[in-house]
């Protein structure tokens, strides 16, 4: 996956030079060495273009990084984060780089990893949701899906990401829209943020010049989702809207209905929709009904009809793969922590 964790590392590594150059692997180099892909190379090739620190994308990158793929790129020096990475056989994808002391590293994003959401697909709990936060998953449901309650990795299991205003700072362009801009609207759940929300992104960024994405909360969510859904939680989904390069503004926690009051507060010019069903508020109404009457509502076909729910076939429909993907990553950390302690 390509989650907010992830751009979080390239932001970082961004302001350690001026041209960002992102190096991402192929589906056959992730399946010899961690595993099956949740999105495939193609799709990730695209959601690491279109995050905003990203100044170019080499695609079908060597998973062991070498010097001469830094020469053949003109990188100066490589950056990773700070926790553990190898191939299958246990070598040091970085070892390379290290002995020529062209290696950074940057912070990990604490909380969030693609081995977690994957667990919390797995598990059909609903322990993410920050209604819920003070509860935990099962600990016999984590094991079933290879993952540690106990937190035995210290880069892989259940910790929970805690959302700071600093974060949002971070990751926010923090301008405000110019006199004559026109703005557009588009509100929605964003969960497990893919192709098809950045497609659909890029299209209604086209209707306008600043973009606002307003998240929905949680239970929001859940009520016209069901089941565990969202997957991510409201933080989550915000932050991976923010680190997407079409998006000037984020609502959190966004009203389900657009009123009057909000279009004239952000001066809305137009508000879009996707191909998706539009269900009826709380009370049967259409959320979208007074910018419809105005004039300013516009469906978007992004031309992609990938949604967070074949996202989460995909990982059920290879339950047992994931679930082995999960127990060897972390008992692949642990054993290499082990060793390090005793050096």
């Amino acid at each position: 996956m390509v989650h907010f964790g992830h751009a979080n590392a390239l932001r970082q590594a961004k302001q350690m030079g001026d041209y960002l150059v992102v190096g991402v692997h192929s589906d056959e180099e992730i399946m010899k060495h961690k595993g099956p892909p949740v999105f495939s190379q193609e799709e990730r090739y695209k959601m690491v273009r279109a995050i905003k620190w990203v100044d170019e994308v080499v695609e079908n990158a060597p998973y062991v990084t070498t010097l001469e793929t830094l020469d053949t790129y003109n990188c100066d020096f490589c950056v990773h984060g700070d926790d553990i990475t190898t191939t299958s056989d246990g070598t040091d994808t970085y070892h390379l780089v290290k002995a020529a002391e062209r290696y950074k590293e940057c912070k990990r994003t604490v909380g969030i990893s693609t081995t977690d959401l994957v667990g919390r697909m797995l598990l059909v709990t609903k322990s993410h949701h920050e209604r819920d936060e003070t509860k935990g998953p099962n600990k016999n449901d984590l094991k079933e899906v290879g993952l540690s309650q106990d937190g035995r990795s210290p880069y892989t299991g259940t910790k929970q990401f805690v959302p700071t205003t600093k974060r949002i700072a971070q990751f926010s362009e923090g301008h405000e829209p110019k006199p004559n801009d026109k703005i557009v609207y588009v509100a929605g759940a964003f969960d497990l943020f893919h192709v098809g929300h950045l497609d659909f992104l890029e299209k209604a960024s086209q209707y306008g010049d600043y973009l606002i994405v307003g998240i929905h909360s949680d239970p929001v969510v859940n009520r016209y989702k069901g089941s565990n859904y969202p997957i991510m939680n409201l933080h989550e989904r915000v932050l991976s809207v923010l680190t997407n390069k079409y998006v000037s503004e984020v609502i959190i926690g966004a009203p389900y209905t657009v009123t009057m009051q909000m279009i004239n507060d952000f001066k809305i010019d137009a508000v879009c929709h996707g191909m998706t069903p539009i269900l009826p508020d709380v009370d049967g109404s259409d959320p979208y009904e007074i910018p419809k009457e105005i004039g300013i509502f516009h469906r978007i076909d992004s031309s992609n009809d990938l949604t967070s729910d074949m996202i989460v076939q995909r990982i059920i429909r290879n339950k047992f793969l994931f679930e082995e993907r999960n127990k060897k990553k972390e008992a692949k950390e642990v054993y290499i922590e082990n060793m390090i302690r005793k050096q």
